[in-house]
């Protein structure tokens, strides 16, 4: 069946850097806009950042742009969000989505936790 598994995520000090990955299977991944979102305790899910299917456009959440990058491999069906100057506001649970860039489908991974704390 579709598989959708992010890796990556753990603990790191303020100002570090992560780099997630998402792997995607059984589906036809460059055929879908890739998303990552994150989920804090008691807060509502989050669009972090977002690649259109061929990996020409981005756009970013204001609270992560100029620190986050999203890209893409589509020869690897893997989406890759690299987070520098992490800061503990970003300490949240990472989901990778993948939405079809034209039907209404979509996938979730079960997430990855990111905590930053010194």
């Amino acid at each position: 069946q579709v598989q959708v598994v992010e890796s990556g995520g753990g603990l790191v000090q303020p100002g570090g850097s992560l780099r997630l990955s998402c792997a995607a299977s059984r589906f036809t991944f460059s055929s879908y806009v890739m998303n990552w979102y994150r989920q804090a305790p008691g807060k509502e899910r989050e669009l972090v950042a977002t690649i259109t299917n061929a990996g020409e456009i981005t756009n970013y959440a204001d609270s992560v742009k100029g620190r986050f990058t999203i890209s893409r491999d589509n020869a690897k069906n893997t989406v890759y969000l690299q987070m520098n100057s992490l800061k503990p506001e970003d300490t949240a649970v990472y989901h990778c989505n993948a939405r079809h860039r034209v039907l209404a489908i979509e996938y979730w991974g079960q997430g990855t936790q990111v905590t930053v704390s010194s």
